[in-house]
């Protein structure tokens, strides 16, 4: 992200701001400018009686301005960081007197995860207006964490292929706290330069490179029945690694889009890419099951999937496990 590369930019050249106000539902980029400030503000020698950190569970506004306000000793400037600041969201307009008039020589860092302040209100627009830094950390949508896993990698001289990245996707989600301890992992048993493939995952995460909805998706696209059911019974075998409820999920939103592929005029495969919002390596895939599943089968399709959604969440299904909810789908599917 641009806007965390100027703000890490600005703190390495020694001009970091009065106040840092860390927000949003995503926790990782908070975490990482929080500490990145912790590590590079001040040095070792100054830390030890200008550097605190505070939790809003244990805190009021008046506790935090009050050691903002303190002086440094034997240094250019102190450090206050407060970590879990969404504690104090019933009383966090309170802090807007000090936005409006900080402590010059002090550092604030408030970590407020999972929320963010109205933009409305008088802190927000304080902050904004006496210079100060307001982040907001976005959560990124799923089709845009495999892109996210490549530019991170290419930024520590490593490669990965497309079906690896999505594999990590498809398993860990969006949280990308999980998938940099996941990628740390790797690149703690692969050397710099390495292209990590669906092979390291299997290996070193435990992700199966054959048997993972990536591969199920692909064979139901192909109407390849024999892999599809294979794939149905190692989940019925594995379910804590493979809910049911993941599944159907991913599979509803395939055939979401290949009903919006069937009613695109522009089948350019960079066009599509675009419109269906995945990687152009994928785009063949999509193109080969709309072949196989008209826009009739489609439909009919989506409602199976919303049928099976209701069955796995115990509605009427007469307490089928969930394994068996997936074979009968993929049956009624692939027929």
């Amino acid at each position: 992200m641009d806007e965390v590369k100027q703000l890490v930019t600005a703190i390495k050249k020694g001009d970091p701001k009065p106040i840092y106000f860390l927000m949003g539902e995503e926790s990782y980029y908070i975490d990482k400018i929080s500490d990145f400030i912790e590590e590079h503000v001040l040095d070792e020698t100054e830390k030890g009686f200008n550097q605190m950190v505070l939790y809003g569970r244990d805190v009021t506004i008046d506790d935090i301005v009050s050691n903002a306000k303190r002086y440094p000793m034997m240094a250019e400037r102190q450090l206050v960081i407060v970590k879990e600041a969404q504690d104090l969201s019933r009383t966090i307009e309170k802090l807007v007197d000090y936005v409006n008039n900080p402590q010059p020589t002090t550092v604030l860092v408030i970590n407020y995860k999972y929320k963010k302040i109205d933009k409305r209100k008088a802190l927000y627009k304080a902050i904004k207006k006496t210079g100060s830094v307001v982040f907001e950390s976005k959560k990124l949508y799923e089709n845009q964490v495999a892109d996210w896993i490549r530019r991170v990698l290419a930024g520590q001289n490593y490669q990965i292929s497309p079906k690896a990245a999505q594999m990590l996707v498809e398993f860990l989600g969006t949280d990308l706290s999980k998938i940099d301890n996941e990628l740390n992992k790797l690149k703690i048993v692969l050397p710099e330069g390495t292209q990590i493939t669906p092979e390291h995952i299997e290996e070193n995460i435990g992700i199966s490179k054959d048997y993972n909805n990536f591969e199920l998706r692909k064979a139901v696209g192909e109407r390849d029945v024999v892999k599809a059911h294979q794939i149905a019974k190692y989940f019925a075998e594995n379910p804590k690694d493979n809910p049911m409820i993941v599944t159907v999920a991913l599979l509803f939103n395939f055939f979401s889009q290949l009903l919006h592929l069937h009613g695109m005029t522009d089948r350019n495969p960079r066009s599509v890419a675009t419109a269906l919002k995945v990687n152009p390596y994928f785009v063949n895939e999509y193109f080969t099951a709309a072949k196989n599943y008209p826009m009739k089968k489609v439909s009919y399709v989506i409602g199976l999937l919303r049928d099976a959604d209701v069955k796995g969440k115990g509605v009427g299904a007469n307490a089928l496990p969930e394994g068996d909810i997936l074979k009968e789908l993929l049956v009624k599917i692939l027929s």
